[in-house]
């Protein structure tokens, strides 16, 4: 074949150059083309003026395909191959949850309710495909419209089992051919949704449930919480509500709660602790969530009071039949709860129909004297149960009592933005240190809190299709904003002091944030629930316990960097996974050094996502991913 320079006078050499002579010249015409593009006068380039990190808000086309060209020859130079992108998985896997094989587990030899539990060690490696959406699937309606309809496509819930379900759910959610509605006036108990949040208020003694944020209540844990309901109403009074209930088959209460834009976990009582440290919410409410409080000696009521901060609030709504596992009588019923109750120092706060409310105690003498006494035990090396509670084993001993974290909930009264002041104060943040006594500086802090502010900023005007788009823009014009409320159920992480989050709620983004604290870096949970901000400890080497397609925008920031340095983590696994819980055309945003980035757009392309690496002005060693996951139909 003739030589393609044949034609070329002046290679007048007798051997082909070198490939190095090639490559260098090709990277040298690039960059030229970059300078040439680069034009003060014309450049569609704008720099963001805000403080740190600054963004290159939109782009020339051929300036990024010039960058993504050089970003090629780079991975291969350093040893990352392109492999082909993943295949689609078999419609059998639509829904598939990672670590919850109940067939597997009792294989296993889990019994007991065991089976039910999450087990990733049973589960092992699974088929390496991409979870396709099922063929009903629709993107979900926007924020505050998508709260009240979903499409019933998008969630495991087939009109069998809707009509099985009895007169109850029926009042709570309306199936109408390809939706299903939910009405707030119906569905708790016997009581619009409304009105039982109204009476639940008036037995902690207030006129109103819009005053439980001035009661000190601003985070809940629904257990077993339904279709979301309650959750629902009480996040429109800025009291932020987390359900957590058990896996399940088909009709999830977390993927309906989840797919409503609501925060939720999967998660249960059978035999471990929940994956939140002591004294994290100000209210535990249940209702009709199908637990017998009263077995294992009291160990699901102890791990309630471990959850709880000081002077919080149980709420059991339940017919009384099904409270407790003794006892035909109504005053035979209560008699274990009130003993159980007596030993961990609740108080019988109120009751009315079939409606109980316990008060924690806010003194901790009342655990020296049971102490003493002998009715109930402290645990021991309470600082191991404050640093170390991931999935352990349900403790019959009372926890939180030595820790500085522990003041009522009656003692707050700072509000911002609607909210309990999500900065903290000095006194508040001293209590947070992790490995010295001088807890968390405020200048650190609140100088988290600015970067993020400015960060949310840039990551707003990137997410918007137009920068994955061919088509030429107007010299000078920036790229469009996104709507407001494209977003909803956004998911941090490598959280740290959940700054995104308190950036979210100061631009008055209407986004509420999973804020996960990873395994192996300083814990931070405590100060980001003491916030008011929905989080969970995760091991980012397993899979995060949730259902496909539940979250809009994933971000991390240092977190692949973080799990490069652990033995046992592969990234691929991560983005399958980052995969699986992101809904289609959800955002991913991914801050990292320069080369884990790299390695991280490889990663992209594989799960056939759209990407394009970001130079940040201020920082030449970190650069920023932004991806979208396209719709797979096929």
């Amino acid at each position: 074949m003739r030589s393609q320079f044949s034609h070329q006078p002046f290679i007048n050499v007798g051997r082909s150059p070198p490939f190095s002579w090639i490559l260098l010249l090709f990277l040298c015409f690039l960059a030229l083309i970059a300078i040439l593009s680069s034009s003060p006068s014309k450049t569609l380039e704008s720099v963001v003026s805000t403080p740190l990190p600054n963004i290159y808000k939109s782009y020339r086309k051929l300036r990024e395909q010039a960058a993504s060209e050089v970003l090629e020859i780079r991975s291969l130079s350093l040893g990352i191959t392109q492999p082909r992108e993943l295949d689609i998985c078999g419609k059998g896997r639509e829904n598939h949850v990672p670590c919850y094989n109940v067939s597997g587990n009792l294989l296993a030899g889990f019994h007991n309710g065991e089976e039910f539990d999450r087990h990733c060690e049973v589960s092992g490696q699974g088929v390496r495909c991409l979870i396709r959406p099922p063929k009903e699937y629709k993107i979900p309606l926007r924020w505050p419209a998508g709260r009240d309809v979903i499409w019933k496509g998008n969630v495991k819930l087939t009109k069998d089992q809707f009509l099985n379900y009895g007169t109850m759910t029926k009042r709570l959610m309306l199936l109408e051919e390809n939706q299903i509605a939910f009405h707030s006036e119906d569905g708790t108990i016997f009581y619009g949704v409304k009105e039982y949040s109204r009476q639940v208020a008036e037995m902690l003694g207030l006129a109103s449930d819009s005053e439980l944020n001035q009661a000190g209540v601003r985070t809940v844990l629904d257990i077993g919480c339904g279709f979301g309901s309650f959750g629902a109403h009480l996040m429109s009074l800025n009291v932020t509500t987390t359900c957590i209930a058990a896996y399940e088959m088909y009709g999830s209460q977390v993927q309906l709660t989840l797919e409503r834009g609501l925060p939720a976990l999967i998660g249960n009582f059978i035999s471990r602790q929940l994956p939140f440290p002591s004294l994290s919410f100000d209210m535990i409410h249940c209702a009709q969530c199908g637990i017998v409080w009263d077995a294992k000696e009291g160990a699901f009521l102890v791990e309630v009071d471990r959850l709880l901060k000081p002077g919080g609030y149980f709420v059991l709504t339940s017919p009384v039949t099904q409270q407790f596992s003794v006892g035909p009588k109504h005053s035979t019923i209560f008699e274990p709860l009130e003993e159980i109750a007596n030993k961990i120092c609740w108080t019988l706060k109120a009751q009315q129909d079939e409606s109980s409310v316990w008060q924690k105690t806010a003194h901790v003498d009342c655990y020296a004297f049971r102490k003493q006494t002998g009715v109930a035990s402290l645990c021991k090396n309470e600082d191991d149960l404050e640093s170390y509670y991931h999935y352990q084993p349900l403790r019959s001993c009372l926890s939180g009592v030595s820790s500085k974290r522990w003041a009522p909930i009656q003692n707050r009264s700072h509000v911002h933005n609607g909210y309990f002041d999500f900065q903290l104060s000095s006194e508040e943040l001293a209590v947070h240190g992790k490995n010295t006594n001088a807890g968390v500086h405020p200048d650190d802090f609140y100088e988290d809190f600015s970067f993020w502010v400015s960060a949310l900023n840039n990551y707003w005007s990137l997410l918007t299709p137009l920068i994955f788009s061919d088509h030429p823009k107007r010299p000078g014009d920036d790229d469009p904003l996104p709507p407001y409320n494209m977003l909803r159920n956004v998911m941090d992480m490598s959280a740290h002091y959940g700054g995104l989050n308190a950036a979210f709620l100061e631009a008055k983004k209407s986004v509420w944030v999973m804020n996960v604290v990873p395994f192996g870096v300083p814990n931070t949970l405590p100060l980001i629930l003491d916030r008011g901000f929905a989080g969970v400890l995760h091991d980012w080497c397993e899979p995060f316990p949730t259902y496909a397609r539940t979250y809009d925008m994933l971000h991390a920031s240092g977190l692949l960097s973080h799990l490069l340095n652990l033995e046992d983590c592969d990234l691929s696994d991560l983005f399958l996974e980052m995969d699986r819980i992101l809904r289609p055309e959800g955002w991913v945003v991914l801050c990292d050094k320069v080369q884990v980035i790299e390695r991280a757009r490889v990663l992209a392309i594989l799960n056939r996502w759209d990407a394009r690496v970001i130079e940040l002005q201020n920082d030449s060693d970190q650069r920023l991913l932004v991806c979208q996951k396209p719709f797979l139909k096929k």
